[in-house]
């Protein structure tokens, strides 16, 4: 008899220990365990919400576990895949509107007037509460609703395929406009009023926008390259079907970014108002640092354009204006001695002499100044001094004019040399230094302080090298002889 109870309460335990590993296996382990409460809550009859109720307040209350923010997250989903924020307390409870509340439905993807199950939690850190679930209908509201990106997600830019689609902007709309729709898609820094273009499209609820575009437009309204920042998207949404035209906006998301730093293009500088014509594989390239560009040159009263390489394509520049022929616009702002010329060249309305051409590339400037420089290229002589003669003037050593503002001297120059140029054997007249040098080339700047040309290394077995000067042109060349 003791046997048979023995083996009964055997069994009994091997059935409890069964049951336990079955319950453990079907549970869904990828659900954070609850650490605190949610309270369960209510909307009203049938949880059918409606636009006269949009003012109304709408609490919901939780277990408080210390100081620190809360954030109350609403999904269509169960396991919380697709989410977005109804809003954050520093309190156990928060109060928004039965409108905010229908705009984050619409934002979710649910349909008016359908019920659908919304599934709410708090989290807070790693820590969440217990879900409640319950039907909600929404109402349609005036004017797109964004449902992608979701409001306090981030994007991520990717600045090694700039070509790839970084984000797909996505909204739906209900109301009924009786024709086409043309939508705007526009991105601002968080708060701001002031928003730039993203993109147009008509008869479609979505646009698809490249790393590139989308860190171009970042950074225009005041995003950081390498700082992550809040941006705030928009929709606007117009027809012609009335008079005057019906125009809806959207509310705003607001989505993180941290913008790259951009590869900033390099400018070649041809033209019939440049010193050598329209030679693209002679162009001449601009000085470039960072963000801008520049160069003293010489320009006559012609017109002259900027390409992106030492020939014609794929790229060229001109002013931003609907008359160009191609995408290739870029100035939004010009010098005043500037102006459109034919087709996609731009014109230069000088006088003849050197100019200070310097273009900023920064986006939202983009800008080309053409000023007067007090350099000159048609001088009769040109000289040098340096460590070579102790830079004394009255001793600087003559060049060779070869014409057209083109001087040679072949001069012994042991690594360390520094030197100038002078249009005189004194320092009272014109006198032209460095701007910016690689390897053995440079380009040339007007009188200044500090800016001596230096042979950091030799290309030169015997160290003599011919110094080329082309004052017209702004460069000079050390060519190992």
């Amino acid at each position: 008899m003791k046997n048979i109870f023995k083996l009964i309460v055997a069994s009994l335990f091997v059935s409890i220990l069964l049951v336990a590993c079955n319950n453990d296996a079907d549970r869904d382990w990828t659900t954070p365990e609850a650490s605190f409460k949610l309270y369960d809550t209510s909307l009203g009859v049938n949880n059918v919400l409606y636009e006269t109720m949009k003012g109304n307040p709408f609490t919901i209350v939780w277990e408080s576990i210390g100081s620190g923010e809360y954030s109350v997250t609403l999904s269509s989903k169960e396991d919380f895949s697709t989410k977005t924020q109804l809003g954050t307390s520093t309190e156990n409870s928060l109060t928004t509107t039965i409108g905010s509340l229908n705009a984050k439905l619409l934002e979710l993807g649910f349909s008016p007037f359908v019920s659908q199950k919304l599934y709410v939690r708090i989290e807070k850190g790693s820590e969440v509460s217990n879900v409640i679930s319950f039907g909600v209908t929404a109402y349609p509201v005036s004017g797109p609703v964004i449902t992608a990106p979701a409001n306090g997600s981030t994007i991520t830019l990717n600045s090694a395929d700039q070509a790839a689609i970084a984000t797909t902007i996505t909204w739906n709309d209900y109301s009924n406009y009786g024709s086409p729709v043309t939508y705007t898609v526009e991105i601002a820094k968080k708060g701001s009023a002031t928003f730039s273009q993203l993109g147009v499209v008509t008869g479609s609820k979505s646009l698809a926008i490249s790393n590139k575009d989308l860190n171009n437009a970042a950074l225009t309204v005041g995003g950081v390259a390498n700082t992550e920042g809040e941006f705030d998207f928009r929709v606007t949404a117009k027809t012609s079907f009335s008079t005057p035209a019906i125009e809806l906006k959207s509310s705003v998301v607001t989505a993180k970014m941290k913008p790259y730093q951009v590869d900033y293009p390099d400018f070649y500088l041809v033209g019939g108002a440049t010193a050598i014509g329209w030679d693209a594989p002679n162009s001449q390239m601009l000085y470039k640092k960072e963000n801008t560009s520049e160069i003293y040159t010489y320009l006559s009263p012609d017109q002259f354009r900027f390409l992106g390489q030492k020939d014609w394509n794929p790229l060229n520049y001109s002013i931003d204006d609907p008359r160009t022929d191609s995408g290739n616009r870029y100035f939004k702002t010009v010098s005043s001695n500037v102006e459109f010329g034919d087709h996609e060249n731009m014109k230069f309305t000088g006088t003849a002499g050197i100019y200070h051409i310097t273009i900023n590339a920064d986006f939202g400037v983009k800008s080309l100044t053409v000023e007067p420089s007090a350099g000159v290229w048609d001088i009769p002589n040109l000289y040098l001094v340096g460590t070579t003669n102790g830079w004394q003037a009255a001793s600087a050593e003559q060049f060779n004019p070869v014409g057209n503002g083109v001087f040679e001297i072949i001069k012994e120059l042991p690594v360390g040399s520094e030197f100038k140029f002078l249009a005189q054997q004194d320092w009272s007249g014109k006198e032209w230094g460095n701007i910016h040098s690689t390897g053995n080339t440079g380009y040339l700047g007007p009188n200044g302080d500090n800016n001596n040309i230096v042979l950091s290394s030799s290309t030169s077995a015997t160290n003599f090298y011919t110094i080329r000067v082309d004052l017209k042109r702004g460069t000079y060349q050390l060519i190992p002889f």
